[in-house]
């Protein structure tokens, strides 16, 4: 049997930087949606690219910001070791001009689809864990 501990702040950070891809968790229409998407770092910022027509888009535009949750991880499913980050911040649309060019050079997006905004995640609740794995000879 293997075993879980949670991680600290800076080492979820940490794990969340070293990964591109992740979950992001929000209300659409009243009703909880999850998309897959590819992210960057800044600092304590999530940052991924949305589309202004896409639900979470949508939401954070109609509200200002938008309190979302967001998860990353990776997990052998053989020796069930790994790790799973989760976030939950606001998101909000980055305006700054300066940074929404960064932002664009630096985070292609994975989907062939128009890419009109950026969006930012405040970290603001952190909470990870390490699963330690299981020997794989008494693994079951």
């Amino acid at each position: 049997m293997g075993s879980m501990r949670s991680l600290g702040r800076r080492r979820c950070l940490e794990l969340l930087g070293s990964v591109a891809v992740g979950r992001v968790v929000f209300t659409d229409r009243a009703l909880p949606a999850i998309r897959p998407v590819n992210h960057l770092l800044d600092g304590e910022t999530i940052v991924i690219r949305g589309n202004l027509g896409g639900g979470l888009a949508s939401a954070a535009t109609a509200h200002g910001s938008l309190v979302v949750a967001y998860e990353a991880d990776e997990i052998d499913a053989g020796t069930h070791a790994g790790w799973s980050v989760v976030v939950t911040g606001t998101a909000r649309l980055v305006l700054d001009e300066e940074r929404l060019r960064r932002y664009e050079e630096a985070l292609r997006p994975w989907v062939d689809e128009p890419m009109n905004c950026v969006i930012g995640i405040d970290c603001d609740l952190v909470n990870g864990f390490e699963l330690t794995g299981t020997n794989l000879s008494r693994a079951g």
